[in-house]
Parts: structure tokens; C-alpha cells; sequence
């Protein structure tokens, strides 16, 4: 059986689930503009490569799920429209005929505040935190980030986790604009505001997690807005203590893929203890008649992510 962008499925192997996947849509009702760096952005278009997508999802009758991973809406929607934009992109997935897990990424919290956001979204957490993981089989467990758990957006300012995300910056970043990497060297233009970092509590569950994952014999997914590795991601891109939250990842054996978003080229790593980083490529820089979704069919010694148009297919093989 083939699929889009030339790769082949397991040959008479049925997955153990399928799941679709998509990121970084940031709809707005506004013209086309650029990104910082010069590339395009297709703002009204977007919701139709959405759109695409679900009816794509929806054909296939054999997804168990949707991940969407993040920035839902774009930074510059009109702030008056900002709660009816997110509800209309929102209802846009659930059309899909099945459950849709979502992940807060920088775009949705300039639009909104997390205590309107996650409710929107239907995103579990407590106390406006947005990490949770599910295990749609028992063979394997999903695990959602927030890498925006310390940040300077979405918070209130007086909240702790917004202050320190400030004392943060200020002591990484020394750019009176926050968003600016001038000046940072290497892996220290990750430091931007538009980053964040996943906090100590969070830390402490995630290690929870994957030693019960461990002990219950299942491999783990990890979907994270912020990508997790320097080898799929521009270094302004990353989360900002991804190589704390990769040091808990390798204390264990059971993770064997992160999924990512936010860095809208996309790209695919294997870290040092064989792990599997994809960051996908972005809805919002599909010209209009181009697609970037796909999905995913879980085996037990791999992933194979079938890309549709701008998103490449990737075989993810697992390593142990």
C-alpha cells in the first residue's frame, strides 16, 4: 500500500493505532504578510489547508485521534477578534470524527490568556497548566509538554511563572526587544521571548510518567509545541531548557519519538540515545493549492509519519 510523498507502508502489517497531524495554522482574517525572516505567510489560507486536513483525516476511517501541535491562531489577529478566531479554528477540528488533543504554542497566548485558552481547547491541566499525557492503547502513552509552563506570555504578570520567565531573559538575553537574538551566540539564541521552558513541577511529573511508563512496559510520545533537540531545530526555535527535559528523557528507555512544531521548516534528528525529534512543517507557509498535514501509523518498532504535500513523510524506526 502507498501513500503520499512516496513512502510505503508495512506490507500486509496492520498499525497497532493511526493519528493525525498538523501544526502551526495561525489563521487570521488578515492579508498575506512575511515572517521576520522573509518568508511567506498565508494567513487567510491556512484554515483551508485545515480544512483539507480533516476531510483527510475523516476519509481515511482509521484514526484514532488528532494531535494538533499548537498556534492555532496568528500573533497579529485583531485582538477584538481574537476569542471568535479561536473558536472558529477550533470547531474547524472538531469536525473530525474523533478526539483532538491540542498544545498551547506562543500564538495562541498572545490571542488569549491560558484561563480562556485551555478551556477552548479542551486541554486538561491544573491551575492553567497544560501538560497531560493519555494512552490510547496499552502499548503505548502519548505525553504532552507545555513549553510554555515558564513564560512571559500567557500568564498574568504577577504570576511566578511569569516573573521568573522575566528574571530569565533578563539574565540570558541582554536585547531590550526580547525577541531579538543579536548579540547570542550558538545555542544561546534560543533565549527569545517567544520561547518558553517546561518548570520544575513539570519536570518532576514528567520523570513520574516515564518511570510508570517504563514499568508498565509501554514506549512514549512526546509532543511538545518547542522542538526538544538542536539537530531538528534552528537554535532560536528550541525550548529553553530542552536539554533538561532531554536529561529525563534519557534516564529512561521507553521514549523513542518527540513530536514537534514552532520552528515552520520542519526537520528530523535521531539524538545521541537514538530518540526520534520530527518538527513539522507548518500550515501557515502553504501557498494557496499546497497542503501541510499527514498521518501517522504506529507500529511497534516504528512510526511512519505519511506527509501530505509540504510535510515529508518520515520513517521513524526505533532503535531499541
Amino acid at each position: 500500500m502507498g501513500s503520499a510523498n512516496g513512502l510505503v507502508s508495512l506490507q500486509g502489517k496492520q498499525p497497532l493505532l493511526s493519528f493525525g497531524v498538523i501544526s502551526d495554522v495561525q489563521y487570521a482574517n488578515i492579508p498575506d504578510g512575511h515572517s521576520f525572516m522573509g518568508v511567506p505567510r498565508y494567513y487567510q489560507h491556512s484554515i483551508l489547508v485545515l480544512r483539507r486536513a480533516v476531510q483527510k483525516w475523516n476519509s481515511l476511517l482509521k484514526l484514532n485521534f488528532v494531535v494538533n501541535f499548537g498556534d492555532i491562531v496568528d500573533g497579529f489577529c485583531p485582538k477584538d477578534q481574537s476569542l471568535d478566531t479561536v473558536q472558529k479554528v477550533a470547531q474547524e477540528f472538531e469536525i473530525f470524527n474523533g478526539p483532538i488533543y491540542h498544545m498551547v504554542g506562543n500564538h495562541c497566548l498572545y490571542n488569549l490568556p491560558r484561563d480562556k485558552l485551555l478551556p477552548l481547547l479542551k486541554i486538561p491541566g491544573v491551575n492553567g497548566h497544560a501538560y497531560y499525557d493519555f494512552s490510547p492503547i496499552p502499548e503505548f502513552r502519548f505525553v504532552v509538554l507545555d513549553g510554555y509552563d515558564i513564560s512571559a506570555i500567557g500568564w498574568p504578570t504577577d504570576h511566578p511563572n511569569a516573573m521568573e520567565a522575566i528574571k530569565f531573559l533578563s539574565e540570558r538575553n541582554p536585547n531590550s526587544e526580547k525577541n531579538s537574538p543579536r548579540g547570542l551566540n550558538g545555542l544561546e539564541r534560543r533565549f527569545l521571548m517567544f520561547n518558553g521552558a517546561v518548570g520544575k513541577e513539570q519536570l518532576k511529573w514528567l520523570d513520574d510518567v516515564l518511570q510508570d511508563a517504563t514499568k508498565s512496559n509501554q514506549k512514549v510520545v512526546i509532543c511538545c509545541h518547542l522542538p526538544l533537540d538542536p539537530g531538528a531545530s534552528s537554535q532560536e526555535a528550541l525550548l529553553w531548557n530542552y536539554d533538561e527535559v532531554i536529561g529525563v528523557v534519557h534516564r529512561y528507555n521507553c521514549v523513542k519519538v518527540c513530536l514537534g512544531g514552532h520552528d515552520h521548516k520542519g526537520g528530523h534528528s535521531i539524538d545521541s540515545h537514538g530518540v526520534h525529534h520530527r518538527v513539522l512543517e507548518a500550515a501557515l507557509e502553504c501557498p494557496p493549492g499546497t497542503d501541510a498535514f499527514g498521518h501517522v501509523d504506529v507500529f511497534d518498532d516504528r512510526l511512519l509519519l505519511f506527509g501530505t504535500d509540504r510535510m515529508l513523510s518520515t520513517e521513524m524506526i526505533f532503535t531499541s
